[in-house]
């Protein structure tokens, strides 16, 4: 495996004030004011008492980014120590847990004549441009794998959050389901169909990523404001419960002004995935009762983030890190001459 690594700017950029539902840079207090006070001020944050809790959020932010690396190792280690897996074999990617729908558009992609517009006729094509629905576990695996996803959050085990912006959900690398079912799954089957939808994007060239859970119950996260993914390609997997209203919607390009764009709802239905490039603006919005579990899996082509790191929109600075890290590698080469996923 190529050794990867990360962008500084993970350690300054793309924080989340969820009480201003605002993503933000901070290099520091100066900088910080001066960019942000009076977007704070419009959004309630008008007292210097407010505006010292915003600080110290930021500050323990950026600490959990700091000692992230450590963090996941103690995490991993512990986990692999204490915890007793309820159904081990959904940790390997078996194709007895792929719906029959699935393996025939992957079967027709990997075939010589396959096309986009052929493969176009075998998924659904939402409202929002460029955003694809199609089956991809059978009902009975995704039952499988929520009983093993609550057993896990039940156990004493350390978890880790699998980003700002949820507070409920499983990091899936941690729990050791990245060699054995996310990096096949992503391979064999995923790539086929991100080499005909998003080639302007390198999906053919998928080479790492990072898969997570989310979890929306009554009482916990409900919601998931407006942002972009740290990914070329998203695949977004409805696994279940129960639960009513929750549509995902999606605007535009994250380089479109929000006063030019129109939102566009999308239904979500359990065993069903919906890919859409990373960059695509999108939310989630509030179920109404019930449990709702999703798998996410953030897809990355070295080859373009290397060009523009996605998240400061500037040449990548690279810090070492662990394993699949944000997707960057040392290799700069720009000879391809592809430009970072299109907006249109």
């Amino acid at each position: 495996m190529n050794r990867f690594y990360t962008c500084s700017c993970f350690f300054t950029d793309n924080i989340f004030l969820e009480d201003y539902k605002l993503h933000v840079r901070f290099v520091s207090e100066k900088q910080f004011r001066e960019d942000y006070q009076n977007a704070l001020r419009t959004s309630g944050c008008v007292s210097e008492s407010q505006f010292s809790d915003v600080l110290k959020k930021i500050h323990a932010e950026i600490g959990r980014r700091q000692n992230h690396k450590l963090k996941t190792a103690e995490r991993t280690a512990t986990i692999k120590e204490i915890y007793k897996p309820l159904h081990q074999h959904v940790y390997n990617l078996q194709e007895s847990f792929l719906a029959p729908e699935f393996l025939e558009i992957v079967n027709y992609t990997s075939s010589s004549d396959a096309t986009l517009d052929g493969l176009i006729k075998l998924i659904r094509t939402e409202a929002a441009p460029r955003v694809y629905r199609f089956p991809v576990f059978t009902r009975e695996f995704c039952k499988e794998l929520i009983n093993e996803l609550e057993n896990f959050e039940m156990s004493d085990a350390p978890k880790g959050r699998p980003n700002t912006m949820n507070n409920y959900g499983i990091l899936l690398n941690e729990l050791d389901f990245d060699e054995s079912f996310i990096t096949p799954l992503r391979e064999l089957y995923l790539r086929p169909l991100t080499a005909l939808l998003y080639s302007d994007c390198g999906g053919s060239c998928l080479d790492s990523h990072k898969a997570f859970v989310v979890k929306y119950s009554m009482g916990e996260d409900l919601d998931l404001s407006y942002h972009y993914d740290n990914a070329e390609v998203t695949l977004n997997v409805s696994l279940g419960k129960e639960f009513t209203e929750g549509n995902l919607y999606f605007g535009d390009m994250r380089q479109v002004p929000l006063s030019e764009t129109e939102c566009v709802e999308v239904e979500h239905h359990v065993t069903e995935g919906l890919f859409h490039r990373g960059q695509h603006m999108h939310g989630a919005l509030p179920i109404s009762s019930g449990t709702r579990w999703n798998l996410i899996i953030w897809m990355r082509v070295s080859r373009e983030r290397n060009k523009l790191c996605p998240m400061c929109s500037k040449r990548p600075t690279l810090v070492k890190s662990d394993g699949y890290s944000d997707g960057f590698t040392m290799d700069h080469d720009d000879s391809s001459g592809n430009m970072s996923c299109t907006l249109t």
